[in-house]
């Protein structure tokens, strides 16, 4: 039986930032489609009013995180590698179905296996940068002569591939673990359980917050 050790992996801030990140993006993800005429909520004088508000809160959570992961060096957590993302391929396309064991341990020091560092960089480098840009430009349209059609279609292009991910997110997260709060339960109180590992590790991580 392989030894697991209770271990403090997510510090306050990311908690923080995850949940209001994910309320932000469900709120503007209601309201947008709204807009878009795909059904009627909140009414579409309200939707623009939210989706406008909820944007602009989620510009100043993505500042304060990108200082967060700066100033703490967590940004080496998204550092991308080639190592083991075959066999992370693999286990996601085959070897969960066979009930096979990851192929890659994850610790406080590397929370992020291969794939999911590719993944996850994508969306902060491509997909918000595309939504946040399109969404200004939109929202300033008037000001900036900028026509509205080619930024309507950028921005609900972006708008679907986030649905998408976010989807593929909630149900990897609640059906590959042992039970649908496996990987649920660390973000909230920020420990998991991990496989025991003494191997030393590339950067320190925050100590546990009081919380």
């Amino acid at each position: 039986m392989e030894r697991t050790k209770r271990t403090f992996i997510y510090p306050l801030f990311e908690r923080f930032w995850h949940w209001s990140q994910a309320a932000l993006i469900v709120v503007l993800g209601l309201t947008g489609f709204e807009i878009h005429g795909s059904y009627r909520l909140f009414g579409f004088g309200n939707a623009v009013s939210i989706h406008n508000t909820a944007a602009i809160l989620l510009l100043i959570l993505v500042a304060f995180t990108i200082f967060w992961h700066f100033t703490t060096g967590q940004w080496k957590q998204y550092v991308p590698t080639t190592k083991n993302l075959g066999a992370v391929i693999r286990y996601y396309a085959v070897g969960i179905f066979k009930h096979e064991p990851h192929p890659v341990r994850r610790t406080r020091y590397a929370k992020l296996n291969p794939l999911q560092k590719l993944v996850y960089l994508g969306f902060k480098l491509m997909i918000f940068p595309v939504l946040a840009t399109t969404g200004l430009l939109y929202m300033f349209s008037n000001q900036l002569g900028v026509p509205i059609s080619p930024v309507a279609f950028l921005h609900a292009l972006g708008a679907f591939v986030l649905l998408s991910f976010f989807i593929v997110h909630l149900y990897i997260v609640l059906t590959t673990g042992r039970t649908p709060l496996t990987y649920l339960k660390p973000m909230i109180t920020g420990w998991e359980e991990l496989e025991e590992d003494e191997s030393a590790a590339p950067t320190p991580a925050p100590e546990p917050s009081a919380d």
